[in-house]
């Protein structure tokens, strides 16, 4: 797997050198066994929701006045993944 990995890497760093394109290599990671990535974590056996990111849903408070909406929504996004865990935790009591 990990030599299949090289192999994909050089491919790509080939690429973006014949475009002239450049990766900054101090903010470049290899090899990482899992990857968080918009509130998603990514690993060898596929992608999940981050635990972090519905946790924090759970925890947020309960919204006072129609400006609190936007930030929640902002939070919560449009992952029906993140509703469908609220649901089943919560079991469609609503709190």
């Amino acid at each position: 797997m990990a030599k299949k990995h090289g192999e994909h890497l050089r491919k790509v760093l080939e690429l973006l050198r014949r475009e002239r394109l450049y990766a900054k290599f101090s903010k470049c990671e290899f090899w990482l066994k899992k990857v968080q990535f918009l509130g998603h974590v990514v690993t060898q056996e596929g992608i999940k929701v981050d635990l972090a990111k519905i946790e924090a849903i759970q925890n947020w408070k309960s919204l006072k006045s129609p400006m609190e909406v936007p930030s929640f929504l902002g939070l919560a996004g449009d992952n029906t993944k993140i509703i469908h865990v609220l649901v089943e935790r919560f079991g469609g009591r609503g709190t």
